[in-house]
């Protein structure tokens, strides 16, 4: 399913669409500029071209992400790279996914909780989020790196701030007919999706499914408990991230 999300202009909301998210933007910049200097992207020479580029990537991939069976020895690196593999991204689609829709999520959820508030929510549920893959997966040798535990969380705590958003949907199996729903339907049925792959995923490269149940569930749980009843917005845009990737 892609999903084009629209607001129902009002004055809060745009209100929010003309703060400047510091925090956002300077996610979106900091993951850009990595992916663009490491090996990921393929266009600084120093890492070499063919096989060479390849060891390089997977090398750094170990390094700055998640791997499980490590995770677990009482490494101090190993127990920061949840944290490091939020800055990493396996690919082009990859990075230009998770950007786009932390832009378009990252705006509203900042304006709504603060800046600072906004950044310990998305370094710490994205750190959760890729914990509880790696407790999962305990055996797995797999590098998990990129921002989507992070960003699903947004998505959790969008879905308690934001519910009666209208979205726009273009449904493949429906010929892309664009149908509009309400912002909760479209997030319940996502986090629909990601349950049921997650128990069918393999254990190997592909979408850490289960990192973003985890974050999706913290980030509602975060924002009940913080914002409690009274306080959503019934306006904002957002399309759903695009998963964990494992080089």
């Amino acid at each position: 399913m892609i999903s084009i999300w629209r607001e129902t202009v009002g004055r809060a909301s745009r209100s929010v669409l003309r703060s400047p998210a510091p925090v956002t933007f300077g996610l979106i910049a900091l993951c850009s500029l990595l992916f663009l200097i490491g090996p990921a992207a393929g266009l600084n020479p120093v890492y070499g071209p063919g096989d060479t580029l390849l060891t390089a990537q997977r090398a750094y991939f170990h390094r700055w992400g998640v791997v499980p069976t490590e995770l677990f020895e009482g490494s101090p690196r190993a127990a920061l790279t949840p944290a490091t593999a939020l800055f990493v991204h396996g690919s082009w689609v990859h990075l230009l996914g998770n950007m786009l829709f932390l832009y378009v999520f990252g705006v509203m959820t900042e304006e709504r909780m603060g800046s600072v508030q906004f950044t310990l929510f998305y370094v710490g549920c994205g750190y959760l989020a890729l914990l509880g893959y790696a407790a999962a997966h305990a055996d797995s040798e797999q590098s998990l790196v990129g921002a989507s535990g992070a960003i699903s969380a947004i998505l959790g705590a969008f879905l308690y701030l934001f519910p009666g958003a209208r979205v726009t949907s273009l449904l493949p199996f429906l010929f892309f007919l664009p149908l509009r729903f309400p912002a909760w339907v479209v997030l319940l049925f996502w986090a629909a999706l990601q349950w049921l792959a997650a128990g069918r995923a393999p254990q190997g490269p592909g979408v850490a499914y289960l990192a973003h149940v985890v974050g999706f569930g913290l980030g509602f749980g975060y924002a009940w408990g913080r914002f409690g009843r009274g306080t959503k917005v019934s306006s904002a845009p957002a399309p759903a991230p695009e998963g964990e990737n494992q080089p």
